[in-house]
């Protein structure tokens, strides 16, 4: 009798509405946090926020604010990871496509690919919170101790 715990076929389907779900927790929480960044600062919330390279840097408070967004971002992101792909083999591979997609979004957006640091800086520096922190919380989920003794016990 062969045990069913994990399954490894091959799920496209799966995969593909994982990568949407990922995406869609991505720029929802990302707007969340943008927005609650804005109204410390009171600015106009604009898309350029989320894909232009101009608004984050280290010059301006709001650079540095977007840039705090970001970094909240990937560990609310994270969360996302262990909750709906509890995988810690699939964190990095589902990260990397988070951030993937973002920077063809960014490039279609800004017509040419980014040239700023520090776009470059705060996304890889997203990526790896993201991809450690969601690797730990599943490891820790898919490492949980399971219960063996399931019958009562005997006094011998």
């Amino acid at each position: 009798m062969a045990s069913h715990f994990r399954s490894y076929i091959w799920d496209p389907v799966l995969i593909v509405s994982q990568i949407v779900l990922m995406q869609c927790i991505y720029y929802s929480f990302l707007g969340l946090w943008l927005a609650g960044v804005d109204s410390l600062v009171h600015t106009n919330r604009s898309l350029d926020q989320i894909f232009s390279y101009d608004h984050l840097g280290f010059a301006s408070i709001q650079g540095r604010l977007s840039m705090m967004a970001f970094i909240l971002n990937s560990l609310t992101c994270a969360l996302g990871l262990w909750f709906f792909i509890r995988r810690g083999k699939q964190c990095l591979d589902f990260t990397v496509t988070v951030h993937f997609f973002h920077m063809i979004g960014c490039w279609i957006y800004n017509s040419h690919l980014p040239a700023a640091l520090s776009w470059w800086l705060v996304n890889i520096a997203c990526m790896a919170l993201m991809a450690v922190i969601g690797e730990y919380l599943c490891m820790r989920t898919e490492l949980r101790a399971i219960p063996v003794n399931s019958g009562p016990k005997s006094n011998l």
